[in-house]
């Protein structure tokens, strides 16, 4: 019976293989969150607008990206979309880092689409009378949302935002189907090299989870730390 190798987790080349395929998970899920929060803020604010075009606009965005997999996704920005640009670009592109580019374009605009339904939820929890009183004062649409509206909803919408980045950490792993080095990527590397198989995924597991919690706790300290008040 073999027995667990922690040799494997802890030093030489495979600990370093999975360490920087975790940093990079990291790295993913901060440059998705860092594009997908203002992307999100725009939708919603579109599927709030007065003008009725703008308001579609919003709804299809939502509709179409939420109804799409998220594996399809990665390969439309992996394999399709480069073949629309210009030649040189593309060529710039397969030269760098477009698996990592086009992952992370894929986890912003995905998840974006879910925060703007939360933030939307968030902004519409807030009485309709103080942004009737922004208006009155003489603020913009625009306005009258970010002085008046927005603060408001703001501890209403992080919690589910929150939980909405716990989604996006846990959605990285996908962006091994396009070669990205990510954690999945690494741990399946170690495994066809050593044959540990359990060890290699228990460490990608344990990672996960890791991750996962401290964001949960995060989600927990905020509620209590700041909880929903009644309006």
């Amino acid at each position: 019976m073999l027995l667990f190798d922690y040799s494997l987790l802890l030093t030489g080349k495979y600990h370093d293989m999975l360490v920087a395929g975790l940093w990079l998970s990291l790295q993913l899920l901060a440059a998705s969150l860092v594009l997908a929060l203002p992307i999100a803020l725009v939708v919603a604010l579109l599927r709030l607008s007065p003008l009725a075009p703008l308001r579609w606009l919003g709804f299809a965005y939502v509709e179409t990206i939420r109804n799409i997999p998220l594996l399809a996704h990665m390969l439309f920005w992996y394999f399709g979309a480069p073949e629309l640009l210009p030649e040189g670009i593309k060529q710039w592109l397969y030269a760098g880092h477009i698996e990592a580019y086009s992952a992370i374009i894929a986890l912003s605009l995905y998840t974006a689409a879910f925060m703007a339904e939360d933030i939307r939820s968030g902004i519409r929890a807030i009485p309709t009378v103080q942004f009737e009183a922004g208006r009155a004062l003489g603020f913009s649409f625009l306005g009258s949302m970010r002085r008046v509206v927005l603060p408001q909803a703001l501890r209403v919408t992080v919690p589910p935002l929150i939980s909405q980045t716990l989604s996006l950490w846990k959605n990285t792993s996908i962006a091994t189907v396009i070669g990205v080095a990510e954690l999945m990527y690494q741990a399946g590397q170690v495994e066809s090299a050593t044959f540990r198989s359990f060890e290699s995924f228990a460490f990608a597991s344990a990672a996960y989870l890791t991750v996962s919690l401290a964001i949960t706790g995060l989600a927990t300290w905020y509620h209590h730390r700041f909880p929903v008040r009644t309006i």
